[in-house]
């Protein structure tokens, strides 16, 4: 019973989530908020609401994140489960509590100490460079332990999945918009008398870069994408598998194995870094003794993949 509660709820994943998610909720709370300079996203989008509502920030990404996680629930499936509940409820709760939003935490408001107040001041750049670290090193965290904050990934998944949308082109669009939108609103509110609000969108744009990349980075490395080769007697119920679950293509090659002689197909496909782990659980459900070998690659060219940069 206590073996298959921990492998089906491994704790050192959700702590590993759990410290993520309070990464970046130093990054936006502390650093990025009353900076006036929005990650893309739910995230974004719940910091623009707080420009004009004064409600807090983790309360709004919470509240936007419910909706999202169960239509999730609904079009995904058990992928959007509990790993993807705590990780945005964390996320939220994390960014309260260290603005000092949680009730009978007041007092903590890490945004009003001497050094954020002084790189408000006299070294912004710098500001915003720590903020995009922290939400990148944070995000990648979550992602490498089978961990999401929902938001706009779940909105990409199911774009992709009902109209073959590109998940990068869907988050992209979507950060896009946020940032847009919320530059519109500090602009008409005039939220920030120092710096035009056009600077702050450039600055956000810049943080977008940041993040994104440095997520690639904490996952596995600097290659941006892996490939697997699957040796299994159940190759047809798993490239099934992996083509209705991941939604990659598979190549089969005839192959034969010295040792017994025996002659089967071995499977072929490449993933992008955050899906690795999803790969291989995919295809250890389908076989818990597949043979699998995953190494790098450099650059994907084709259907699904963006050229490297």
């Amino acid at each position: 019973m206590i073996k298959r509660f921990f492998k089906k709820y491994p704790v050192i994943d959700y702590l590993a989530i759990a410290f993520g998610s309070a990464i970046m909720a130093i990054g936006i709370g502390v650093f990025l908020v009353d900076a006036k300079v929005v990650p893309g996203g739910v995230s974004g989008l719940a910091m623009a609401i707080h420009y004009l509502t004064g409600f807090s920030v983790g309360m709004l990404i919470w509240i936007f994140n419910i909706p999202l996680f169960l239509w999730g629930l609904k079009e995904l499936g058990k992928q959007f489960g509990m790993r993807t509940f705590v990780g945005f409820t964390l996320n939220s709760l994390f960014i309260d509590l260290f603005r000092g939003d949680v009730p009978g935490f007041h007092y903590i408001r890490f945004q009003d100490s001497a050094t954020i107040q002084d790189l408000y001041k006299h070294d912004f750049l710098f500001l915003i460079l720590i903020g995009s670290v922290l939400i990148g090193v944070g995000l990648g965290i979550i992602f490498k332990f089978k961990g999401t904050t929902a938001g706009s990934d779940i909105i990409a998944s199911i774009l992709h999945k009902r109209y073959g949308i590109k998940p990068g082109h869907a988050i992209m669009f979507t950060d896009i918009f946020v940032i847009l939108f919320a530059g519109f609103i500090i602009e008409i509110k005039n939220l920030s008398p120092i710096r035009p609000a056009l600077v702050l969108t450039f600055y956000a744009i810049f943080l977008l870069f940041i993040s994104s990349r440095l997520i690639d980075v904490i996952i596995d490395g600097f290659d941006y994408a892996r490939a697997a080769y699957i040796i299994s007697d159940k190759f047809v119920e798993i490239s099934e598998a992996i083509m209705k679950d991941l939604g990659r293509g598979v190549t089969a090659v005839d192959t034969r194995g010295v040792y017994k002689n025996v002659e089967r197909e071995m499977l072929l496909t490449v993933v992008p870094l955050r899906e690795v782990t999803k790969l291989v659980d995919v295809v250890k459900e389908v076989d818990p003794h597949a043979f699998v070998i995953i190494y790098n690659v450099h650059e994907v060219l084709g259907e699904g993949f963006r050229r490297r940069i």
